[in-house]
């Protein structure tokens, strides 16, 4: 599908994981994305990314609807829990399968580093040396073997054939224009696992595109996966939002704000007595959104 234009609604969302309270760099982000949409009289989305049963928690769930509303943000009812929406992703899976796209990929951690030490190394991506593709030369009978004998295993993408079908691509990042996608950046990414329906990267494609979102925004640390998430929507057939990476928070030591630095959560500082303009001030959000 064509880029989403300018001319369009802007929608915006903030999708933390109930994994832990809010910090600094949350309300940064939050507010971030609720700024550019009320700037352009658009709408905020909130969106619960809880795929991960074992770690995601109710009482988190609850604690980042509270931050986000003494923050003085207002989002759009209902709220999205990916949890919910399981047979979206696996209808998306069930497309890439059609197309063979994807592949049964049996290995462990600990056989993929050793074949790419027996292999001299392996071309490196942003986070580390790209899977070997191992399974990716097995036949159809080997697979079917594997998984009719209980063998655990990943679903990954065939990246090489999927960039060569899906041809060139690009996005638009605001206030940095036109970025090239490398289709290849991140080898054969893993897109669901036995155990876990679908992975980050197919779970967040699929719900901008259900949602509308025109403008996604997120931190910097997050720009290399719009690599991913470029090709998945042109092999899906889904619109094309514009990006905005923004800055990360950090300490004074320049280590980014995380979920561990519990004196820097806003329930923490709310409690300490600070008021959310004191935060939103700290934050480089002078005023109320």
């Amino acid at each position: 599908m064509s880029p989403i234009t300018e001319t369009e609604p802007t929608v915006t969302r903030f999708a933390p994981s109930p994994t832990g309270l809010l910090h600094l760099g949350h309300a940064y982000s939050a507010l971030f994305a609720h700024r550019i949409a009320a700037e352009a009289g658009g709408r905020f989305l909130l969106r619960i990314e809880d795929i991960d049963a074992g770690r995601c928690r109710p009482e988190f769930d609850a604690a980042i609807r509270e931050d986000l509303a003494w923050l003085g943000l207002a989002w759009e009812e209902p709220v999205r829990h990916q949890s919910e929406y399981m047979a979206d992703y696996s209808a998306a899976l069930d497309r890439l399968a059609a197309g063979d796209l994807l592949y049964p990929c049996f290995c462990t951690r600990k056989e993929i580093l050793a074949e790419i030490e027996r292999a001299g190394g392996a071309p490196q991506g942003p986070e580390g040396p790209h899977y070997p593709g191992t399974c990716r030369a097995l036949t159809a009978e080997e697979r079917r073997a594997r998984i009719a004998a209980g063998e655990a295993y990943a679903l990954r993408l065939d990246a090489a054939e999927a960039g060569r079908r899906a041809g060139p691509l690009s996005w638009d990042e605001i206030g940095r224009g036109p970025q090239i996608c490398d289709p290849l950046r991140h080898g054969d990414v893993v897109l669901a696992r036995k155990d876990v329906a679908t992975s980050y990267h197919l779970a967040v494609t699929t719900d901008d595109a259900l949602q509308g979102v025109t403008v996604v925004t997120r931190g910097e640390d997050l720009l290399e996966a719009t690599h991913v998430h470029r090709l998945l929507q042109a092999l899906l057939g889904l619109p094309v939002p514009r990006y905005r990476h923004h800055r990360l928070l950090t300490d004074e030591s320049g280590r980014r704000f995380a979920k561990r630095d519990r004196s820097l959560t806003l329930r923490a500082l709310r409690e300490t007595g600070r008021g959310s303009e004191d935060v939103r001030r700290m934050v480089g959000f002078e005023s109320a959104p």
